[in-house]
């Protein structure tokens, strides 16, 4: 089993061009999306976090279970569920404004140690930001690193990051319990506050992860590892826009990883420039199908299967 730790939330979508245009809700959260692609992609997972008993949480808790995701580690709350307004560029890339105070996912409790049949945990986004919750996922990722594969998606929210310095300098002390970083060029560049990618990802390698994962847009994909760069193009579709996609990315690549007998840091230190291709080019495909959709709906796994084989 994967388990994916970390905020379930609803975003508010525009369904229209006008400067104040109807929104329509769509749940996400950028570890619940992971948790869904995962699930959607045959691979067994578990969601831990905590979700409002609202309706909004019962419709995110429905969709864990028709998305074949495990809530036995799902804690409940009367709490509201945390919203995010989303704005939309021409490019259909995504700008999000949070109302978060008092939420439910930021009051998660400590669940003890993991089941012992779990693989890999993957942390990121919002989860890892406000506190109190931030700190108990901090105390499981670093428990856990010990024995599991941890994968870390920072996923930046700037807006809700009230000191910059302080969260760069806990996002470092985060490198030496992670064994697999995944991140956007931006991502990457706000957290360094540096340009040049490929050489912050070799100084954050030489602190403990095994690769390191970059999502560049409309250029596709790369890992850098303590040996080699490989790169992957984008895959062309016509996109509605981009919420969901690089969590669809860190989605699937941790379902490649599981089908090919992966995940663990050792093992992704193995791989080979082959092994890597085909990751990135399985990652990618399934991250352009989410692009090509409203909000963020991870595909099932026959629609990826289809996808690579056209």
């Amino acid at each position: 089993m994967i388990v994916v730790a970390g905020e379930a939330l609803v975003d508010m979508v525009p369904v229209g061009d006008d400067e104040l245009t109807p929104l329509a809700p769509k749940l996400g959260g950028g570890p619940y999306n992971v948790a869904v692609a995962l699930g959607r992609l045959g691979v067994a997972t578990g969601f831990l976090s905590r979700v409002s008993t609202d309706h909004f949480g019962e419709q995110l808790v429905k969709r864990l279970h028709a998305s074949n995701v495990g809530t036995e580690l799902l804690q409940r709350g009367p709490e509201n569920t945390t919203l995010a307004v989303v704005g939309l560029a021409e490019d259909g890339s995504a700008r999000y404004a949070f109302y978060v105070d008092g939420t439910a996912d930021r009051l998660v409790e400590d669940p003890g140690p993991l089941p012992a049949d779990a693989k890999a945990v993957s942390f990121g986004t919002l989860s890892l930001v406000l506190e109190p919750g931030a700190s108990v996922y901090e105390t499981v990722l670093r428990r856990e690193s010990k024995r599991l594969l941890t994968a870390l998606d920072p996923n930046i929210r700037a807006g809700l990051i009230h000191d910059p310095g302080a969260y760069r300098a806990r996002f470092r002390s985060w490198l030496p319990d992670v064994g697999l970083l995944k991140l956007s060029v931006e991502d990457a560049q706000w957290l360094a506050e540096d340009d040049d990618v490929i050489e912050i990802a070799r100084t954050w390698i030489s602190q403990g992860p095994a690769a390191v994962v970059l999502t560049k847009g409309g250029d596709g994909l790369s890992v850098i590892t303590a040996t080699e760069q490989v790169d992957v193009p984008p895959v062309k579709v016509d996109v509605v826009d981009t919420i969901g996609a690089g969590d669809t990315v860190q989605g699937a690549l941790l379902a490649w990883l599981h089908d090919h007998d992966a995940l663990g840091a050792e093992k992704i230190r193995g791989l080979s420039t082959e092994e890597w291709t085909a990751a990135l080019t399985y990652a990618g495909a399934a991250a352009a199908i989410t692009c090509s959709r409203a909000g963020a709906e991870p595909p099932f796994a026959s629609e990826l299967t289809a996808a690579l084989a056209g």
